[in-house]
This record gives C-alpha cells, structure tokens and sequence, in this order.
C-alpha cells in the first residue's frame, strides 16, 4: 500500500509530531507532503527515511497549489491519501479526486467546542469543512469527545472513525538524575515545590490562570514550556505580581520523538523543483494539534533574558512535582498523558484521553473547576501531600503510538475495500488503460491564482454546536 500524508506545515505541533511517530510504525510506503513551512519536523521525519515534499503553498486562498498537488499525487500512483489539520483537509480532499484517488482518509487532530486548530469556528470554516469532508471516504476522530462533535456537524456515523493519539511512553519515564541536574541548571532549590506546564502560549491554552494561582502560592516555582504570542503579557503579569522569580519561561522544548538528531532537510520544492532551504533545527517540542510546545529558538526563564535550556519535554517532566493544563478544550490531552507516564500527579482543565475512562485508569488525574482560586488551592493540598511519584497508570499502555497505527492501518484497508466497491458500483469494470507516453495534462487554476477561502475574521459566529 502507497499513501500519501498531506499535512498544512511541518512546523512544532501534536498533529505533526504525531504523524512522525506513525510513520515509524505504519506498514506502508509512505510520502509526505507539507504544503507550507518545512520546520524542525519535516527535518525529523526526512531523518527517519520517509521523504518530505514542500508544495510552497502562500496562504489560505492560494489556488495555485490546487493543481500542483493533485498533478502530484497524480504522479506518485498513490493507493490512498491521507490528510492532517483544517488547510490540508480542505485542499488535499479535493485534489485527491481531481488526481482520481478515491480513497482519502482525513485525521481531525484538534476539534473543540469553539475552536478549530485555534480558529474561531464560524460558519464559513464549518461549511467549507463539511462541503470538503463527503469528498473523502473516511474522517478519523483521536477522541470520542471529538467523534460527538463531528456528528453534530453532521457528519454521517458511518463515515467516523476513532483512532486516539498515541505516545511512546518509556520516553517520559522520571530520571532522578535529571531532576538534579537540571534543577541546578535552572537555579531551582533542591526541595522547591515546582508547578510545570507544556503548551504554545496562546490565549486558548489559559496559561494565564496557571501563571496568576502560582503567584498566590509563596515559594513555589513555575515551569512553562513553549512559546507563543501570550509571552509577554505572562511575564507581565508575572512582574505585575511580584513572582518574576518564580515563574521561568523555557521557550520552546527540544523534540520529544527521539532518535539521532536530524541533519538540515532535503525537502524537496515543487515550486521550484529543487531542495527547500534547510529546515532550522533549534529547539522543538510535540502537542496535541492546537499546539502545545512553541516554535523558535529557546528563550530563557524569569525575565525571558537567556539563550535557551536545552531540556526536553522528558527531562522537564522529571523536574517538576505536578503538571498543569488548564485549558478548557482540548481535543486529546496529549501533554496530560505524557505527564502521567512520568508518575506525575495532574490538574486539568479538559483531557479527552483521560475523562472518557474510569476513574481508575488514571487515578493521579485530576479535574479542576475552571478558576485562578480553584486551581491554587488545588495546587495548596497537592503541596502538602508532599512530592512523590506515582505508579504509570493504565491509561498510558492504553495510548501507545504502536496500538494507534495498528488501528490506522484497519481504517486504510477499510478504505480501500469502500472506495474500490464505490468504483465498481458507479462504473463497472474498470477498461484496461490505453498505453501512452505523454503524462496526463495538469488540471488549470482560476486564471487569477486566487480562492476565496472562508475568512474566519469576517463569518459570523454561529450558536454553539449548532450544524448551521
């Protein structure tokens, strides 16, 4: 089987990290192509083996990429495409049926209730999403929670299927060695209570009530790793309440998927036929596909004066004593489960991953009630209990990375068989084809380049999970 990953950029991100850990493990031959920012991932998984393709797409509305891609996907003889995030989705449905591969798999990595990959959810991204879904044949959701908010987009039953992220979770387990080491780095007290967080500082993320419950905590320090545009209003606001020491900043986090460090990409542009700029492999990080650990070049703590840590996400998760998402929708929960597997007691606003189950398949998760007081003070009793690590829960065998490619594979095949049976229901027997040596012609873009692609800023915002 040949697939064809479609992916809006290779940037940090969950949804990119993701596809990385998959493609290790997928038994298929496997191409990507980003359409936009060949980033550190792109370097990664090119490392791995698995070649990368940048479409040079300039923006939401660049119709010009329409018919590069499918010629693409023409050429490569692909058996099924596969698509991740909403700009990929969107264009990759419907160049796949342009190149006549109808078999099309789309992954929604990070559907909320109000949101889409960080775009308000109006009307426009809703109809153009569902008018580009019945293109496809299969929609994987990585949650239940997700699958309920595809069906009341109305999307049919049929066509959702659930396939949940997954981490390798020997990755994250604690390292007491670490934990000295780097505390020392950091300048942390030995026996400090120290609070973590993971996530792109964006205003979604509200790592502005995680920073404002430390303040009111004398003696505790904060640890929060990504970056995002909320940096500065949280050093702010750091300063504002006299805990600048106490609240570091890291900056973005080095790459948590491991193996041998990438050299520069040699992603191939099919603007321009030849190799993309090499991809800038500073510091990188994973999360669920909102984002959860900033892009750029790592940014030092307290003040944001520095030049970077140098820690991963593992290495972080050994340093701390609890770890914090406070944001009230997520799609997954990526940075609570690798927690977890660190032995780390959690608070979390919204984790799918962790709220579907039974309470004892992740005993040290803990649900708190959306406010700056109701996190100190759950914050306050998690102090006096002491540190300690807890048993790897239940809930992390459960998401291994090898189960989700194991099920991804049964969504290929199943696919397949659908899409073929569609095939020979319209059409009958297929003829065989004609040899010829010519290529078959590219399809035309609109003579002004340009589509006008729903503008989040300027649609309506609808009723809260209404299918309008």
């Amino acid at each position: 089987m040949k697939v064809l990953h479609i992916i809006t950029g290779l940037d940090v991100g969950g949804a990119e990290q993701q596809l990385r850990l998959l493609l290790r493990r997928l038994p298929a031959r496997c191409e990507v192509v980003t359409l936009t920012n060949p980033g550190p991932v792109a370097a990664g998984i090119e490392a791995d083996g698995t070649p990368v393709t940048h479409l040079g797409m300039t923006g939401d509305r660049d119709l010009r990429a329409l018919p590069r891609l499918a010629a693409l996907i023409r050429a490569g003889g692909y058996d099924l495409v596969h698509t991740h995030l909403y700009r990929a989705c969107v264009y990759g449905r419907i160049a796949a049926r342009m190149a006549g591969v109808r078999a099309v798999v789309a992954t929604e990595h990070s559907l909320g209730d109000a949101v889409l990959e960080g775009r308000r959810l109006t009307r426009g991204v809703r109809a153009l999403y569902r008018a580009t879904e019945r293109l496809g044949t299969t929609t994987v959701a990585v949650s239940d929670t997700v699958a309920a908010r595809l069906r009341r987009w109305g999307v049919p039953e049929q066509r959702i299927h659930v396939v949940p992220n997954g981490i390798e979770a020997h990755r994250f387990g604690f390292d007491p060695a670490a934990r000295a080491v780097i505390r020392a780095r950091l300048g942390l007290p030995p026996d400090a209570f120290v609070v973590g967080g993971v996530g792109r500082l964006v205003a979604g993320k509200r790592f502005d009530v995680l920073v404002r419950a430390v303040t009111q905590l004398p003696g505790v320090h904060l640890l929060l790793a990504g970056d995002g545009p909320e940096r500065t209003r949280l050093l702010r606001m750091a300063e504002q309440f006299g805990s600048a020491d106490r609240i570091h900043l890291l900056g973005a986090v080095r790459d948590v998927v491991g193996g041998a460090a990438a050299p520069p990409c040699a992603v191939r542009d099919v603007v321009g036929g030849a190799a993309a700029p090499p991809c800038a492999m500073g510091d990188v990080g994973g999360s669920d596909g909102g984002g959860r650990a900033g892009t750029g070049p790592g940014t030092g703590t307290g003040s944001g004066t520095g030049t970077g840590t140098g820690i991963d996400v593992p290495g972080l998760l050994s340093v701390i004593d609890v770890c914090v998402s406070p944001s009230p929708d997520e799609a997954f929960g990526l940075a609570v489960l690798e927690a977890l597997a660190s032995g780390l007691p959690v608070l979390h606003g919204s984790c799918p991953a962790v709220d579907e189950l039974p309470a004892d398949q992740a005993p040290g998760a803990r649900r708190f009630s959306p406010g700056v007081q109701q996190l100190a003070t759950a914050l306050r009793e998690l102090r006096r209990e002491g540190p300690g690590r807890l048993p790897v829960p239940p809930v992390v065998r459960r998401y291994d990375i090898a189960r989700s490619a194991e099920a991804l594979m049964c969504v290929y095949e199943e696919a397949l068989a659908t899409a073929l049976a569609r095939r020979r229901h319209t059409t009958g027997p297929a003829p065989e084809p004609a040899p010829s040596s010519a290529p078959a012609p590219a399809p035309q873009a609109h003579p002004s380049g340009v589509v006008s692609l729903p503008d989040p800023a300027r649609s309506p915002a609808p009723s809260p999970l209404s299918n309008s």
